[in-house]
């Protein structure tokens, strides 16, 4: 009998964690799109004499949604380990749908800007919500796979809105490319309303050990032991942000900003600025786009195959590798190479970069506790922000700066390198995984609510 409990209670437990990844990752597909989208549209809006937008406008307007990016990162570690996973992720699904589908009405430039922006608010909070949730209901072993799973959103949402730029943008104008964005409000959200549930884990960090136990049966994800509250919740960890930078965790805070901020910048410098580099290198205008697609298709093959690895030898170990491979790969972009050979090359630096920064997002959701998980994801997402708004900068600026290409190859792959001496700084983590298991006296078929 309670070997069928046992097995039903698993079944129930993977059911539940396929759902909450299918979830988060189409959250992160329309995450990815949204933000991409916005770069397929830039010619058109240069060259729209209703909007007459400059160079720089449309620079200063790409770099809104970043912004809010971070804003919403760092509100969302402010309140995402106080009000919950669920309702966290809920609250930033309606909120980026309902931002793309203002920008997609805006009338003026200003309040184009502004939808950019707002939108950005809800994107960074998924994005910090997403990484908590996936790592508190991915069973043992596989944290990191789930995770990879889930952030490979970002890049195929960017490979997604530039295949429907194609196909709706110059029939239909470039409103509609952001009432798509918008469908998460009508699709998405509904979906989540009825199978994503909250967290036992995060009840038990908040001492809600009834509503734990209810929700552990129900989904057969098992309650945490020793990490958050004792089963008589008489003291419970210090929570959000107070906790990242408490005494046991305040350096390797420090170094996990900075680790993430390496990744990110490395991110949005080669998506902005491969397809000039390259051009300018002697390729196509269609040949150089063909390398900004091998780079985040390098991105989503190479961190799930990298994932499993960090499964079994621990994610940390694996960054290091991963940032080292993307410094060696962008410094090899320097030589003179047969089309083959780059387009290898570049593909791992899709791995090293892209790729682990979807590693950083794993690791930092299995590296801190309950209490703080959502805001150490935040801090990751938020402080790493800085990073992603620096790299299309410091691209542009060496550029303008006339320098020889193999020199600009050369910085991006020192902060690779320098990405790589961060992450092996940051200590072990040291609090516990054990799990209470639940042999509920009636195990329900339902779906998970």
């Amino acid at each position: 009998m309670t070997r069928t409990i046992s097995r039903q209670s698993e079944s129930l437990r993977r059911r539940t964690g396929l759902w909450v990844v299918a979830i988060c990752f189409v959250g992160l597909v329309f995450d990815g799109y949204d933000l991409v989208v916005y770069g397929t549209v830039v010619s058109t809006l240069l060259r729209d004499p209703e909007w007459a937008l400059t160079p720089a406008q449309a620079g200063a307007i790409g770099s809104y949604a970043l912004f809010g990016m971070m804003v919403g990162a760092l509100a969302a570690g402010v309140i995402g380990d106080y009000i919950g996973r669920r309702r966290l992720l809920l609250a930033s699904i309606a909120w980026f749908s309902v931002g793309m589908g203002l920008t997609a009405m805006a009338p003026s430039v200003t309040l184009f800007s502004a939808g950019r922006f707002f939108t950005g608010i809800g994107i960074g909070a998924l994005v910090a919500g997403a990484g908590a949730t996936v790592a508190e209901f991915a069973p043992p072993g596989k944290r990191n796979l789930y995770n990879a799973i889930v952030f490979a959103g970002y890049p195929a949402g960017g490979v997604l809105a530039s295949v429907v730029a194609l196909v709706v943008l110059e029939p239909f104008g470039f409103r509609l490319l952001f009432w798509i964005g918008a469908l998460p409000l009508v699709t998405l959200l509904p979906l989540a309303l009825v199978k994503l549930p909250e967290s036992p884990a995060w009840l038990v960090s908040r001492g809600r050990l009834e509503e734990a136990r209810a929700v552990s049966e129900r989904t057969g994800v098992p309650l945490p032991d020793g990490e958050s509250a004792p089963v008589a919740a008489t003291k419970r960890s210090r929570g959000g942000f107070a906790g990242l930078f408490s005494g046991k965790y305040a350096f390797a805070t420090i170094l996990i900003g900075f680790m993430s901020a390496g990744g990110l910048m490395l991110t949005y410098a080669l998506n902005t600025w491969l397809p000039e580099l390259m051009g300018r290198a002697g390729f196509s205008v269609k040949g150089s786009l063909s390398f900004l697609l091998v780079l985040n298709g390098g991105a989503i093959i190479g961190s799930l195959f990298a994932s499993r690895f960090a499964d079994r030898f621990g994610a940390k170990h694996v960054i290091v590798a991963t940032f080292t491979l993307a410094a060696i790969s962008i410094a090899l972009l320097t030589l003179t190479l047969p089309l083959p050979a780059l387009l290898v090359f570049v593909a791992i630096g899709g791995l090293g970069t892209i790729g682990t920064q979807v590693l950083i997002y794993g690791f930092v959701s299995n590296y801190y506790e309950t209490s703080s998980r959502t805001a150490g994801v935040a801090w990751a997402a938020g402080f790493g922000r800085l990073g992603g708004i620096a790299g299309p900068l410091v691209g542009g600026l060496l550029l303008a700066a006339a320098l020889d290409i193999k020199w600009i190859f050369i910085t991006f792959a020192g902060v690779a390198l320098l990405g790589a001496v961060i992450t092996a700084l940051v200590p072990a983590a040291h609090h516990s995984r054990r799990a209470i298991p639940i042999e509920p006296t009636a195990v329900s078929d339902a779906a998970p609510a």
